[in-house]
């Protein structure tokens, strides 16, 4: 398989996915899932709950230092996390 055809039938996948509505539930359960991938396992070790509504991750974590300081690079940290998952599907995190 050529390259270009790769790029041709993941096309008709967004495409068809776009089309069913199931693309932003499958870009958030990516996000979820990249959580620990992008903010590493000692941070992810402190989180304990993950889900996203209104393109807002809320985010429960069981250390109150950690929350201040994630609160600090929450610009930042939405941003990478967009741009791993590669769309926008996030604009803010909200720590518990």
């Amino acid at each position: 398989m050529k390259r270009n055809d790769a790029e041709q039938i993941g096309k008709l996948i967004r495409s068809f996915l776009r089309q069913e509505s199931l693309e932003s539930p499958l870009n958030e359960r990516r996000l979820i899932s990249s959580w620990a991938e992008v903010l590493g396992p000692t941070i992810a070790s402190y989180t304990r709950e993950l889900y996203i509504k209104n393109q807002v991750l809320y985010v429960h974590l069981t250390s109150a230092a950690l929350r201040q300081e994630l609160m600090m690079g929450r610009d930042l940290l939405v941003r990478n996390l967009n741009r791993h998952v590669g769309a926008q599907v996030i604009t803010n995190i909200i720590f518990r």
